[in-house]
Formats: structure tokens, C-alpha cells, sequence
């Protein structure tokens, strides 16, 4: 009488081994969905010179530095010799509105508190007290026609976010004169400061 059939063993083995494998990738696949579906993963913001009431265009920057001496002038630049600032970036923005073009300058204080901060805020809002150098008034960015942003003419605006400042000045191309506009581009540019990270 004759035996049971001989098990063909390496057969057996590949379909383990096809089993093992098909469990493992639908393991991989579980976690990887399971993980991107996670509701506390940070999603990713669009940039704010796009979410405001003016689209702002990056020309010049970010440039970041430790040295906030060398790069303010008045009594800012005494103010950081007695209390040196951790980090600055700056950067510079045009944005259009009705015609007009305006120049912006953006720049991002970090000091070592809040206190701080909000002095350098305080001191900056003064006339005659000088000011964080901007990329113009260095001449890291230089074009035709290109306003004073530092100048008489130009808007603006500060705010103290923790240990940040942000201080945000602008002027108009060709001369062109708005005070109001002018103030609400200042006002509407202090939220590029999501963008500078120090």
C-alpha cells in the first residue's frame, strides 16, 4: 500500500516566507497611515507673505547675524552695546497696491527676554534714536530708484513677540505719496516675521 505523498518542504517554506513578508509590509503600511493620519502632526502653514491684506515679494535676504552692534547705528547701537541681542535677520519685501510700489523692510530681534524686547521696541518707536541698519541704508541691496526705507518719508511699525522685535519700515517708490497706505503696508508686514526665523 502506498505511503502518503511526499510534502514538497521547499514549497511550504517559500509560502511561509510569502506570508511572513505580506504580513510585515501590511505591518509598515499600518503604522505609516495610522502616523500621517495623527491629528497633533504639525501641518504646514503658507508662507505670510501670502495670508495678509498685501502680497509681499522677497528681493534681498534673509540675512542673519549675532552682531546687532554692527548693524544699528544711534543710540540703538549704544542700547545693544550695555545689552547685546542673541539673533537678527532681516530681509526686504516689495508689495503693490493701486499702482503704487512700496519697498519693506523686515527685521527680527531676538533678545535674551522679554523685557528686553519690549525696550528695544520702546526705544526704537522714539524719533532721533537711530534704528537697526536696514538693507538699503548698508547698501547690501541697491537698485534703481530704490527708496530710503530709513528716511523721512518712510512708515513704521513694531511689535515684541516674546523675546522677539520685529520693526518694519517702508517707503513707496518714485516718490509716490500715501501716509495711510503706506502705514497699513508697515502694519500688514509685521506678520513676515513668521517667515524670519532667527
Amino acid at each position: 500500500m502506498p505511503g502518503p505523498p511526499a510534502r514538497d518542504t521547499r514549497s511550504l517554506l517559500l509560502r511561509g516566507a510569502g506570508l511572513v513578508a505580506i504580513a510585515v509590509v501590511s505591518g509598515l503600511l499600518w503604522f505609516l497611515i495610522r502616523h500621517d493620519s495623527t491629528p497633533d502632526q504639525p501641518v504646514a502653514q503658507p508662507p505670510a507673505q501670502n495670508t495678509g491684506q498685501f502680497k509681499f515679494t522677497l528681493v534681498a535676504g534673509p540675512a542673519k547675524t549675532t552682531d546687532c552692534v554692527e548693524k544699528s547705528y544711534g543710540k540703538t547701537k549704544a542700547f545693544f552695546q550695555d545689552t547685546p541681542c542673541q539673533s537678527l535677520v532681516r530681509a526686504l519685501y516689495t508689495t503693490e497696491s493701486g499702482g503704487a510700489k512700496a519697498l519693506v523692510s523686515v527685521v527680527v530681534v531676538g533678545m535674551p527676554d522679554s523685557a528686553k524686547a519690549k525696550a528695544l521696541k520702546a526705544l526704537t518707536e522714539q524719533d532721533e534714536t537711530g534704528n537697526v541698519t536696514d538693507m538699503v541704508k548698508d547698501k547690501t541691496f541697491a537698485g534703481t530708484g530704490t527708496p530710503s526705507v530709513s528716511g523721512t518719508d518712510a512708515a513704521y511699525s513694531s511689535k515684541v513677540d516674546g523675546t522677539n522685535t520685529t520693526i518694519v519700515l517702508a517707503d513707496f517708490y518714485a516718490k509716490h505719496k500715501d501716509k495711510d497706505l503706506i502705514e497699513k503696508i508697515a502694519d500688514d508686514a509685521l506678520r513676515l516675521s513668521a517667515d524670519l526665523h532667527p
